[in-house]
């Protein structure tokens, strides 16, 4: 009975959750980026500033809420019932969080600052 408890687990369908795992990577990256793109551009500033008593902050948080959704989305239909490499998403989504965590921490974004 152990052997075949051990058979189920090897072929146990992870895709869904890998999705989610990449998603939350991506979702940090577009975070990153869009704090990045606001300083560098005038433009961006002000288009992403949905919310007046906020700022920019709104349109940057919004709209890296809506990519990391497109992509789990995305991701989970096409992973869904799949077995995939968890350990290579699961290290993937960690460059792209710290890539994320990179682009908001204010010594790198403020070196693309227009001002």
């Amino acid at each position: 009975m152990s052997q075949r408890r051990g058979a189920e687990r090897s072929e146990f369908a992870n895709g869904a959750a890998a999705a989610s795992v990449l998603a939350a990577g991506i979702g940090s990256l577009a975070l990153g980026f869009f704090t990045v793109v606001v300083e560098a551009s005038e433009w961006a500033r002000e288009a992403l500033n949905l919310y007046g008593p906020v700022g920019p902050l709104s349109g940057k948080t919004t709209f890296a809420v809506i990519v990391w959704l497109v992509g789990w989305v995305a991701l989970h239909f096409a992973w869904r019932g799949k077995q995939v490499n968890f350990g290579r998403v699961f290290a993937f989504a960690l460059v792209l969080i710290m890539l994320g965590f990179i682009g908001t921490f204010p010594p790198f974004f403020e070196a693309f600052s227009y001002e």
